[in-house]
């Protein structure tokens, strides 16, 4: 394991895919959800609602696992781990908007949940080249 992002890995961050963020639900078994995301060097940033298993998962332990496959080259796969930093409200779905563009959704319209919205703030502490 290494605390730093192997070398030729990084695009795997910075490129728009969608990620597996695993984590461990409050009764103990494991929960695998594809996410979409941001990376700003240090932490990943996710979309969520308050409501969800996920949430609640993260809640209960912030442990998570994250791995991302490059669609072009399946071999190649970087696995991040961490934990849940911490949460911002995003009930005006700004950061949710950013998301979309960043998928490529032209016709961007906030979920009927907006109001529940989360920005998921996850600490990105080691790598692994899979």
């Amino acid at each position: 394991m290494n605390s730093k992002i192997p070398a030729g890995l990084e695009d795997l961050l910075r490129r728009p895919l969608v990620g597996v963020l695993a984590t461990v639900t409050p009764n103990g078994s494991p929960d695998q959800s594809p996410m979409r995301f941001t990376w700003d060097g240090a932490h990943l940033r996710m979309s969520h609602t308050i409501p969800r298993r996920k949430f609640t998962s993260l809640q209960a332990n912030p442990n998570y696992s994250f791995l991302v496959t490059d669609p072009d080259e399946p071999s190649r796969c970087l696995e991040t781990r961490g934990w849940l930093v911490t949460v911002q409200g995003d009930q005006d779905g700004k950061f949710y908007s950013e998301l979309s563009e960043r998928y490529g959704d032209t016709d961007i319209e906030l979920p009927a949940d907006v109001e529940d919205r989360v920005v998921l703030i996850l600490d990105a502490t080691t790598f692994v080249a899979r």
